[in-house]
């Protein structure tokens, strides 16, 4: 039996990032075409669009009650919305694009980070939002920036809270990750997993393990809190995003070379598959084709039943496991191999 995956048109440019809220019944897509849209995890419909940005929109992150969505984006805007009415609730205004947006555990402040733009440095700016207040009396002004000097020239391409917001967790475009302080902005901590950019960081639902898929062709899962190297999942292509099962030991990778070479090979040929890789043995038992782009971003459903890929081509493209795949058993290594 196939998975039949239901195609989600919608968006007119490529897909930059795809989640799902924490219930695992909305799913939130971001795109090049300015407008995030949310769709119906379950039936594919769209529900609705969040219209108001002026440019590409790289990031977004909705909180844990599905009540305020928040995107980030490259008109040097990130805004707040609220999730229902699709009214924007807030604009906090950057001095350059805006690559990244997190909420903190709580929702009671949220982070972003933005590029470098004319004399702007690129910065890392946290809010307050406390909730006993009211959304339009939040300052615009952030609690905390984070400045990164011009010198090293390092851009950031992720961030996320960790648990109890004890430290801001930050990717780099030269393979790093520094952990910051959220009170004085203090870096605490910094390794660097891959040689080249690191394009996406991804965490299990507890936040013990993280994910870090790079341009350099290999995923490499960590332990959160020892900052320990636990395993690597070698591509023969850029990875652009990989998602950690919530209920299997998988792992599941998407990317594709390039954009700007695609159109010198075919979609066999260009490799815009998603593959499933064993996350303890570090095989590759799977994959799953269908986009005609490299794959830019996934998600996995909370409940590890479906998940969505979005493309360069446009599309996100929603599957839901067949009960074989539900069913399946992990293998165990037989007993000679010890």
């Amino acid at each position: 039996s196939t998975m039949r995956p239901i195609l989600l048109k919608g968006h007119e440019r490529s897909i930059t990032y795809v989640n799902y809220n924490y219930d695992g019944d909305l799913l939130f897509t971001a795109s090049k075409d300015n407008v995030p849209t949310v769709w119906s995890a379950t039936t594919g419909e769209r529900i609705g669009t969040y219209n108001g940005h002026q440019g590409a929109v790289w990031d977004l992150d909705c909180n844990k009650f599905s009540t305020h969505l928040l995107t980030a984006s490259a008109d040097a805007t990130c805004k707040m919305w609220n999730v229902e009415t699709g009214e924007e609730v807030q604009t906090f205004k950057h001095r350059g694009p805006v690559r990244g947006v997190a909420w903190g555990e709580g929702s009671q402040c949220f982070a972003t980070i933005s590029d470098p733009f004319m004399d702007a440095v690129a910065m890392i700016s946290i809010y307050d939002c406390p909730l006993e207040s009211s959304p339009e009396s939040w300052s615009q002004a952030p609690r905390l920036e984070i400045e990164l000097p011009k010198e090293n020239a390092v851009k950031a391409t992720n961030l996320v809270f960790l648990n109890l917001n004890e430290a801001l967790f930050v990717t780099f475009d030269d393979g790093s990750i520094r952990l910051y302080d959220v009170v004085n902005g203090k870096v605490l901590n910094m390794i660097t997993p891959h040689t080249k950019k690191i394009n996406n960081v991804s965490f299990n639902r507890e936040k013990t393990l993280f994910i870090t898929s790079s341009v350099d062709t290999t995923a490499k899962l960590y332990d959160v809190v020892k900052l320990e190297h636990l395993k690597t999942y070698k591509t023969d292509r850029p990875v652009n995003d990989a998602v950690i099962s919530p209920n299997k030991e998988h792992i599941l990778l998407g990317g594709g070379q390039d954009a700007m070479s695609v159109t010198t090979t075919s979609g066999k040929a260009g490799k815009f598959e998603t593959k499933f890789f064993h996350l303890v043995y570090e095989t590759e038992f799977g994959v799953v084709k269908g986009h005609f782009g490299p794959i830019n971003a996934l998600a996995i459903n909370p409940d590890g039943r479906s998940y969505a890929s979005g493309a360069e081509d446009g599309y996100i493209r929603l599957h839901f496991f067949d009960q074989s795949y539900i069913n399946m058993k992990d293998p165990v290594p037989d007993e000679e191999a010890n």
